[in-house]
C-alpha cells in the first residue's frame, strides 16, 4: 500500500490525545488530552485547535443530538456547551471509588453514550489493577453498570449491523465481541476475537470502516492495524512516527481520511527528542476505506 500517505496536522504536544471524533456540522476533528484536561476542536480549514479547559482528566467527548457535546469527565458524566465554554455534569458513576477516572467513551447505534472506568495511573500503563467498570448512559440520563473488574477500559464500536459491540480492556492485549441487542442496549457472550502480538504492544482506542474491519490504535506500539473480526486476522499494519499512538477515527469530507491521537506523557527528553511529533494529531490518507459518522447523543 504505497498510497497511504501519514501527516502531523496538529502538533499539540498533548500528554494523553485520545478520543478523535469527526464533527461534520463544523468540519473540524474532536478531541481531548486526558491529563493536559482539555477538550481540543481542530479546523482542517485554519489548522488550528481551540482547546476549551476542564476541571478534571477529561478522557471522551461525543456529539449530542440537541447539539454541542457529551464528555466523561473525572468519574462524571458530563454536558459540554462550546461557545460558552461551560461543562455542567449529569451524572457520576463509582462513588463508591476514590482512585478512578473515566477512560473512553462511544455513542451506539441507538443513542447511549458508553464509557468505561480505570484506576488513576502511577505512571502510564501501570496502575492497581480491576478497579474499572463499564458504565452506559442512556438518552433518559439513567445509567447502567454492565461489569466491573476492568483494567483499562478502552477501544469501543459497533458492528455494521448493531448485533456486535467490540470493546477492548487494554491490559488483556485482546480485542473482545459481545452479543448486542440495539433495542435495550444489553450486551453478553463475551470472547476474544484478536490478541495483539508482542511488537503490537497494548490496544488502545478502536473504530470500524464501512467493511465492517476493526482499526486499533496500539500503544506504545506506534501503529494501527487493522484486523478482520470475523476471522480474527489482521489485514494491515500502518505504522506512524510516534511509539503511544492512542485512538483512531474516520473523518473529512467523506470519511476517506483516519484521524489518530497520541500522547507525550511518560516520556523523558532523550525520548522526545527522537519524537517531536509525540502527543500530535495525525492524519492518514490513502487507505482506500472509508468509515461511518460517528452516532450523536440522543438524551
Amino acid at each position: 500500500m504505497s498510497s497511504v500517505r501519514i501527516e502531523c496536522v496538529a502538533k499539540e504536544g498533548c500528554r494523553i490525545g485520545e478520543s478523535p471524533v469527526w464533527d461534520e456540522k463544523e468540519g473540524a476533528l474532536l478531541f481531548v488530552d486526558i491529563t493536559g484536561r482539555k477538550v481540543c476542536r481542530w479546523s482542517p480549514v485554519t489548522k488550528q485547535a481551540q482547546a476549551i479547559p476542564v476541571d478534571a482528566p477529561v478522557s471522551s467527548v461525543a456529539l449530542r443530538k440537541s447539539g454541542d457535546y457529551v464528555i466523561t469527565l473525572g468519574t462524571r458524566f458530563a454536558a459540554l456547551k462550546w461557545k460558552e465554554e461551560l461543562v455542567t455534569t449529569i451524572t457520576q458513576v463509582d462513588k463508591d471509588k476514590a482512585n478512578t477516572r473515566f477512560n473512553d467513551g462511544k455513542v451506539d447505534p441507538a443513542g447511549r453514550y458508553f464509557a468505561g472506568t480505570m484506576a488513576e495511573e502511577i505512571r502510564p500503563a501501570v496502575l492497581e489493577r480491576h478497579q474499572g467498570s463499564l458504565y452506559t448512559l442512556f438518552p433518559d440520563l439513567s445509567v447502567v453498570k454492565h461489569f466491573d473488574q476492568v483494567d483499562i477500559s478502552n477501544g469501543l464500536d459497533w458492528s455494521l449491523d448493531h448485533k456486535i459491540f467490540f470493546y477492548i480492556d487494554s491490559l488483556s492485549y485482546s480485542v473482545d465481541a459481545f452479543d448486542y441487542d440495539l433495542q435495550t442496549g444489553k450486551i453478553g457472550n463475551r470472547r476474544s476475537i484478536y490478541k495483539l502480538e508482542k511488537e503490537e504492544s497494548i490496544p488502545d482506542g478502536m473504530c470500524i470502516d464501512t467493511e465492517g474491519k476493526l482499526w486499533v490504535a496500539c500503544y506504545d506500539g506506534g501503529r494501527v492495524i487493522r484486523l478482520d473480526p470475523e476471522t480474527g486476522k489482521r489485514l494491515q499494519t500502518v505504522k506512524l512516527p510516534v511509539d503511544k499512538t492512542t485512538s483512531c477515527c474516520f473523518g473529512g469530507k467523506d470519511y476517506s481520511e483516519m484521524y489518530v491521537t497520541s500522547a507525550s506523557d511518560g516520556m523523558d527528553k532523550e525520548w522526545l527528542s527522537r519524537q517531536p511529533q509525540a502527543g500530535g494529531i495525525f492524519k492518514i490518507t490513502g487507505l482506500g476505506v472509508k468509515g461511518i459518522p460517528p452516532y450523536p447523543f440522543a438524551g
